[in-house]
Parts: structure tokens; C-alpha cells; sequence
């Protein structure tokens, strides 16, 4: 911790407090909605069609539109602290200049700009997230994020204090960003992606953060992880102290797809692959990339069916989630190659009936962005399978993306799973993911919302750049495919272990964060954490955070291990190696360089 932050959290209550019972908040109406097309009464059922109305909770704003300010308000008011609730909600800005604006942005609320370039839509004023709501402690500040936008904050400095699950992308800070809510109190994010920040990144008590292809005009100091991949004016490297991984590139990057006004029309833009990418792709005219029509998507509503988004996937259209909840009772299937399945508001699929709420076939180009998967109360094996198990296909020159699509586990209700995520398709890009069994919320607990692992990794050749997952009942990651590579990593293991012996992996004290197969004969990761915060029974021992077979192949830069507060102790960093943490001063334990 900087000397900004408290020394270290409450023993009672932990790095993120559990919430009290939060008073119910209305939602605006027609989140709910209604299928868009039903089935006709006799014979075939009708083709679908494409494009279409947005529905009810997105909120789309020109210049001229009045009272924008107090829709920000209504809104930020329904979400500010709403973690677990259903309301969801886009605000979609047109190309223009807007004035004296304050967009607070709370839970499950996205606001993005629907220029080209994030320079067509320009906010005079801020686009911000604080921590007020929960006594200036941001580590619950989750499931929000800001797009396409041009900032010049009124005090020179924007304030995005954000947690895991809020992504800063393909944003223009003209001037400051602050990461760290108004008190400095605690703060765990973060990434930052395709933005440039004319200005100073002061991260303050953020504990980790990882910025990829962007431009940084300063950064300022670090607290425990901090990683860069291709941007400019990054700090030099320096693990572990400061502790700052840099990469002068990213290996592979292709931006999430969004949604623009071509004219009055809307169309999704879709960026080109990147190979040893560096800096933002929107700086020197039109971006690299192609486009597709809105009515060549299928605009889903609330209350749309598993059948009815299969029917449209079936025709040939891709999917856009509009905001609020959809129940899947079986998987959504997505089985053509370049198919864009893309979330606005955080729209969230829940499987019934132990269903994977998606599953992508072993096909190429496939897009998945935008939104979260909840975990419904019979287990499902797993919540998000990309590739079939068994998948060999080679992608490489058209590989499947996963970008900000979250995956929970309680928290919101009762949920199970055995695996959250499976990639089993060969070269996909999982790009900013967060993947977390619940420490706190509604049903909560070592086994009312168990699951085992995290995400699998099968498939040879993947990428993860910004992996987070956190709290499973075993191996957070088991990575057992060949050739593959991570570019940070965040990791808590599950807090609510209730004895050593529940944690018992043969004859090893616990399961590593990350895991790679016995198997493997190449593997490398950059910038890599894994904490513990055993608050049942603080006198647990972890072996060790990271596990690998020991091979000249097998690569890992800048590793760390935290105790919080002493809830815990690692024994090692990787395999036998690193030192143990000890004492309730949380400092990391550190190796630079494995094998």
C-alpha cells in the first residue's frame, strides 16, 4: 500500500467487505420486455428479422437532447449501490460536443460514444466513478464501463476508481486520470485498453492494474502489479520495485467490436487483428477494420428464449444483447464462422436446468463482447464453452475473441457450476475477462456456490491479456494447452475455505491459482499475482500460488504472492521456489524471473 491508503483492511470483514441488505430499488420500466418475435401460430415459424428499436434502458443522447444530466443522475441513483440487482442500463452518446456534464457511472451502467473515433464525441466534463457509496472503499466498484469517448475533465483530471469487471477502453483523456476513489482508500482494478491519456495515470492505492496498446502521457507510482503491453510512455521495467512489467508490445490484439452512427444509421464496427501491437488504433484516421449493418444482427430483448436466439443464429444474423436479463434454459449456440455475439448494458445470461449458457462451435472469427454470465442454481459443467471439446481447427490467422465477458457465481442468488470457462478452440484471444465465485452477496458459501475451477484452458496457441479470476474451490486457471502465453494475471484465492483440510491437493497445502499441465512443454506469463485472505480459518497454509512443470519451455516474468493481512500464508511463490509470506503486513513475496 502506498502511504496514501490504510495499512490494511479490517480482520472481520476483509478485503471487500460483505454488503449489508441494501433497501430494494425500483428499475425503470419495460426492463423486463417481451420477446421481439414470437414464433407464427401454424407452420414454420417466421424468419426474424434484423436491426431494429434498442428497447427501454438504452438511452440514447445528442447535444440537443434536454435534460441529460438529470437522466445521468436517475440512473446513477437506481445503480450507485444496486451490486447484485437486475436493472441494466447503455447510455449511447452521438458524435458531437456535450457540455458541464458529470456521468457518474454505477453498477451494470455502460456509456460509450457512437463516433468512429472516440474524438467525434467529445464530454466536456467527467465521466466518473467514486466510491461514496460504500465508505470510500473501491474494491466492490464492479461491472460499469466507459467507450469511445473524448474527455476534458473540469478539473484536469477524470476519476475512473474502478475494481475488476470495468473497462476503460478506446477512450481520449485530454488531461488527467486518477484511479483511485476521492479518499484514497483501498482499490483493485483494473484495465485500460485502445486509450490515450494526454495527461498523468495516477493510480495511487490501486493494487494492480494492466494497460494494454494505448498512450499514457505519465504514470505515477505502483502498489503491488502493475503491467503494460504496447504503450506508449509506459514506465520503464522495473519488477519488483516498482513493481512495473513492460512489454513494448501486445503479441496479438484485435478491439472489441462497437456499435457507431454511420449517417442515421447504425452499424458495429468490427477491428482488424494486430500482430506486435502498439498504441492506440484510432489515432491517424479511420480505423482498420470492417463493419456490419445493424440489420444484419438480431436485437434481443428480455424475455427472448434460448429457441428464439438460436433461431435468429440459425438464419444468419449476429446477436445484440440490448440491457437486462436473459433466462437460457439451453445453450445458446454459436456455430458460424464470424459470428458477433455483442452485450450493451451489461445484458446477463442465466442457464436453467445445469445448461452452459453459450458454446461456441470450432469455427473462425468468432466475437464474444459485452456482457455476463450468471451462474443458475442447479451446477452447470461449465458456464461458457469456447470450442467443443476436442477441437484442433487452426485459427491463427482468424482467432475466436473473448472481451469483457464476465462470468459469476453467486453473489446475485444461488449459483453453481463445476468450471466457469472452457477454451478449448485453438489461437482465441481472451481479452479482459473477470471470472469469480462469489465472496459476498447472496448465496455464498464453500458449497452453496460451489465451483471447482475457473477457466480451463485445452486449446494450444491461446492468449490472455488482463486474466482475472478469483476465489474457486480448486485451481482458479488450469491451463493445459501448449504454446500458451498470459499477459497479466489477478488472482484471490477463495476466502472462505473453512479448514486445511478442505483445501487438501494430495499431498500438496492447496491448490495454485495457476495451474499448467504436467503435460506442457511451453508456456509463458508476464505480470502475475495471486493473493490469499483465508478469513475462516486464518491458519491455513498455501503452498504455493503458481504451479508448472520445471522445463526450459515453461516461462514465467515478475510473479507475486500476497498474505492480506495475515489470513493465510504462502509457503512459496512457484512450485519450491520463492520465499514465504509471513506476518500481517502484507508484502508481497516476489520471483523475477522462473525457471
Amino acid at each position: 500500500m502506498t502511504s496514501d491508503s490504510p495499512s490494511a483492511p479490517p480482520s472481520a470483514v476483509g478485503r471487500r467487505a460483505v454488503l449489508g441488505a441494501a433497501a430494494a430499488v425500483p428499475v425503470l420500466a419495460g426492463l423486463s420486455g417481451t420477446a421481439s418475435a414470437a414464433p407464427a401460430a401454424r407452420g414454420k415459424p417466421r424468419r426474424l428479422k434484423g436491426g431494429g428499436d434498442l428497447g427501454p434502458n438504452v438511452i440514447v443522447l445528442d447535444p440537443s437532447t434536454p435534460g441529460i444530466q438529470a437522466r445521468l443522475d436517475e440512473v446513477f441513483a437506481r445503480q450507485e449501490s444496486d451490486q447484485f440487482g437486475p436493472g441494466r442500463y447503455q447510455f449511447l452518446f452521438k458524435p458531437g460536443a456535450y457540455h458541464g456534464l458529470n456521468a457518474r457511472i454505477g453498477f451494470y451502467t455502460s456509456v460509450s460514444g457512437l463516433g468512429l473515433s472516440p474524438d467525434d464525441t467529445t464530454i466536456h466534463g467527467d465521466v466518473t466513478v467514486d466510491a461514496g457509496w460504500f465508505d470510500g472503499n473501491a474494491t466492490q466498484n464492479f461491472w460499469r464501463s466507459a467507450e469511445n469517448l473524448a474527455l476534458v475533465p473540469v478539473s484536469g483530471t477524470n476519476r475512473w476508481a474502478v475494481a475488476q469487471a470495468a473497462p476503460f477502453r478506446r477512450m481520449h483523456v485530454r488531461g488527467g486520470l486518477d484511479l483511485a476513489p476521492s479518499g484514497y482508500g483501498w482499490a483493485s482494478g483494473g484495465y485500460i485498453a485502445d486509450s490515450r491519456i494526454d495527461g498523468t495515470v495516477g493510480p495511487y492505492s490501486q493494487q494492480q492494474w494492466y494497460t494494454r496498446d494505448s498512450s499514457v502521457g505519465g504514470w505515477t507510482n505502483a502498489v503491488w502489479n502493475m503491467v503494460f503491453s504496447g504503450v506508449e510512455g509506459a514506465p520503464a521495467q522495473s519488477f519488483p520495485d516498482p513493481p512495473y512489467t513492460t512489454l513494448d508490445t501486445t503479441p496479438l490484439s484485435r478491439e472489441k467490436p462497437f456499435l457507431y452512427l454511420d449517417g442515421d444509421r447504425y452499424r458495429v464496427f468490427l477491428p482488424a487483428l494486430r500482430t506486435n501491437a502498439r498504441g492506440v488504433t484510432w489515432g491517424n484516421g479511420t480505423p482498420r477494420g470492417t463493419s456490419l449493418p445493424l440489420e444484419r444482427f438480431y436485437v434481443a430483448k428480455p424475455g427472448d428464449s434460448a429457441a428464439t436466439l438460436n433461431r435468429a443464429l440459425e438464419q444468419g444474423l449476429n446477436l445484440l444483447l440490448t440491457p437486462g436479463i436473459y433466462h437460457v434454459d439451453q445453450p445458446v449456440r454459436v456455430n458460424r464462422p464470424n459470428t458477433v455475439v455483442l452485450g450493451l448494458g451489461y445484458a446477463t445470461l442465466i442457464p436453467g436446468n445445469g445448461a452452459t449458457a453459450l458454446k461456441v462451435a470450432d469455427v473462425d472469427g468468432v466475437r464474444l463482447a459485452g456482457f455476463l454470465i450468471d451462474a443458475g442454481p442447479v451446477d452447470s459443467p461449465v458456464l461458457l464453452e469456447v470450442g467443443p471439446r476436442g477441437a484442433s481447427r487452426n485459427h491463427s490467422a482468424n482467432p475466436v475473441t473473448v472481451q469483457d465477458v464476465f462470468i459469476r457465481i453467486g453473489g446475485a442468488g444461488p449459483g453453481r457450476a463445476t468450471t466457469g470457462m472452457v477454451v478449448n478452440a485453438r489461437h482465441t484471444i481472451v481479452d479482459h475477462t473477470w471470472v469469480w465465485r462469489a465472496d459476498h452477496g447472496d448465496g455464498v458459501g464453500w458449497e452453496t456456490n460451489r465451483c471447482d475451477y475457473g477457466v480451463v484452458v485445452n486449446g494450444h496457441d491461446v492468449l490472455a491479456t488482463g486474466l482475472f479470476v478469483e476465489h474457486f474451490n480448486k485451481y482458479d486457471v488450469q491451463w493445459n494447452g501448449e504454446r500458451g502465453r498470459t499477459v497479466f494475471f489477478q488472482n484471490e484465492k477463495a476466502y472462505d475455505a473453512p479448514n486445511q483440510a478442505a483445501i487438501q491437493n494430495g499431498p500438496l497445502r492447496g491448490y495454485a491459482a495457476y495451474k499448467v499441465g504436467d503435460h506442457v512443454t511451453a508456456h509463458e506469463g508476464w505480470g502475475m499475482g495471486s493473493y490469499c485472505y483465508y478469513n475462516v480459518d486464518p491458519t491455513i497454509v498455501q503452498h504455493h500460488g503458481f504451479a508448472a512443470p520445471e522445463r526450459p519451455g515453461v516461462r514465467f516474468h515478475h510473479l507475486l504472492v500476497v498474505s492480506l493481512s495475515g489470513h493465510g500464508q504462502y509457503e512459496c511463490v512457484i512450485n519450491d521456489t520463492g520465499s514465504p509470506t509471513s506476518g500481517t503486513n502484507t508484502v508481497p513475496s516476489t520471483v523475477v524471473s522462473y525457471p
